[in-house]
């Protein structure tokens, strides 16, 4: 039971961490400080979406999943579980590349709002 809440609780966390990425600059228009920590964690999703590379939260949960005697799956937390929402099945590097690069649109739109509007 611990080992299955605990892979529950990082599937949980990298949730949160996915939205964070993508939409974390709407906190910034509140919480300026959160810049600090929203454009490190927005470039380390957009790199690992671009560059095909596998979250460390991905193998963390998938260990913990066997350890409560459950199943792991094959591919990275996107793939597994955003994808079959979004997109159709099949991970291909183009649908990476555009996840990657909506990831950074979203952001510069957003940076552009927020700076707007210290500005005024």
């Amino acid at each position: 039971m611990f080992w299955q809440l605990a892979a529950d609780l990082v599937l949980v966390l990298h949730a949160l961490y996915v939205v964070f990425a993508v939409f974390g600059a709407v906190l910034a228009l509140r919480w300026r400080w959160l810049i600090w920590l929203h454009v490190p964690a927005a470039l380390w999703a957009a790199a690992v979406v671009i560059a095909g590379w596998l979250c460390p939260l991905t193998p963390l949960e998938q260990e913990l999943r066997m350890l409560a005697g459950q199943q792991g799956y094959e591919g990275g937390f996107l793939e597994h579980y955003l994808l079959p929402l979004i997109y159709p099945p099949g991970l291909t590097r183009t649908v990476q590349f555009a996840m990657g690069a909506f990831v950074i649109a979203v952001n510069l739109i957003l940076y552009t709002l927020v700076w707007r509007r210290w500005r005024n």
